[in-house]
C-alpha cells in the first residue's frame, strides 16, 4: 500500500501549460514504484472519471484521445514520482485529476489499487 500525493495544480488561461507531479509516500516495506504501472485520471463536476495517460513500469504509454499530442506521461522512479505535462491547455479541460497506481507492472483494465486525493486544474481566461 502506499499513498499517492498530487501537486501542481492550478488556474491557468487557455493555450498555457502546467506540469502535475504525483509522489508516492509512506508505502509499506517492500513497495517498489518501478515495478507499478501509473496512471493519471481527472473527472469534471457531472461527468465519469475519465483515464487521461498511463505509463507502464516498462515505459510503455497510452493516452486518452483528448489528451493526445498535448499531454506526456514520465516518471521518475528515484524520486518515486509521476508526472504529467500539459500542454495547450482547453477549456474542457478542467477537472480534478488524480494519480493512481496500478496492481500489475503492465497497462491493463484492472481497477487500480491506490489513488491520490486529486488536484484541481482550472483552464479559464
Amino acid at each position: 500500500q502506499v499513498q499517492l500525493v498530487e501537486s501542481g495544480g492550478a488556474l491557468v488561461q487557455p493555450g498555457g501549460s502546467l506540469r502535475l507531479s504525483c509522489a508516492a509516500t509512506k508505502f509499506t516495506s517492500g513497495f517498489t514504484f518501478r515495478n507499478y504501472a501509473m496512471y493519471w485520471y481527472r473527472q469534471s463536476p457531472g461527468k465519469e472519471r475519465e483515464l487521461v495517460a498511463c505509463l507502464s513500469a516498462f515505459g510503455h504509454t497510452n493516452y486518452a484521445d483528448s489528451g493526445l499530442g498535448r499531454f506526456r506521461i514520465s516518471r521518475d522512479n528515484v524520486k518515486r514520482t509521476l508526472y504529467l505535462q500539459m500542454n495547450m491547455l482547453k477549456p474542457e479541460d478542467t477537472a480534478v485529476y488524480y494519480c493512481a497506481k496500478g496492481v500489475t507492472s503492465l497497462i491493463t483494465d484492472q481497477q487500480p489499487s491506490d489513488w491520490g486525493q486529486g488536484t484541481q486544474v482550472t483552464v479559464s481566461s
